[in-house]
């Protein structure tokens, strides 16, 4: 049993979503973004598209508490990629508060954003994440992602560039 309970989102929510979007993407870019980079991911420069997210479910977002904390939040809807069947969804975003890494918050998350896209009849699941994002990476292979390889792009998050691949698996 988890010590993780996942909900939908309130907007009560985007500010804690907004700080644990910009805490987590700080740790896991250290090494992949320069440190000027990581000091301009305020959660002030996100709280509104996360307000704006929650409040008209583009995407659907969940969070994951602990006890009664907010630790993580997964962002999941249809897929954004051109030319894919309305049966692909995605998952726009899932970050886990650092401390909480490894300890089951974000599996919780990943299973309740795909039973999500499987209410919404998706059949298979996509995610961007950048290569050099080994963690990342790792829990998307182990919750059964595979990489497609033709898919790699280059993608700029400020000022650098990163490379990302897209990962895929079936919903069920």
């Amino acid at each position: 049993m988890s010590d993780y309970e996942v909900r939908p989102a309130t907007l009560r929510d985007a500010k804690a979503v907004a700080e644990i979007h910009a805490l987590s993407v700080k740790a896991a870019y250290e090494g992949i973004l320069p440190e000027e980079e990581l000091r301009a991911l305020a959660p002030a420069t996100r709280e509104a598209k996360w307000r704006e997210a929650i409040e008209y479910s583009e995407p659907q977002v969940h969070v994951v508490v602990h006890g009664s904390e907010i630790v993580g939040f997964v962002g999941f809807d249809r897929s954004r990629d051109p030319k894919t069947p309305p049966t692909t969804g995605e998952i726009w975003a899932i970050y886990v508060k650092p401390e909480h890494w490894g300890k089951g918050a974000g599996v919780a998350l990943w299973d309740a954003a795909r039973e999500g896209l499987e209410d919404e009849g998706c059949t298979t699941v996509t995610i961007w994440v950048p290569i050099r994002n080994d963690r990342a990476m790792r829990f998307h292979e182990l919750a059964g992602f595979k990489r497609e390889m033709k898919t790699a792009k280059t993608t700029a998050i400020g000022t650098v560039r990163i490379e990302e691949i897209r990962l895929k698996r079936n919903v069920a």
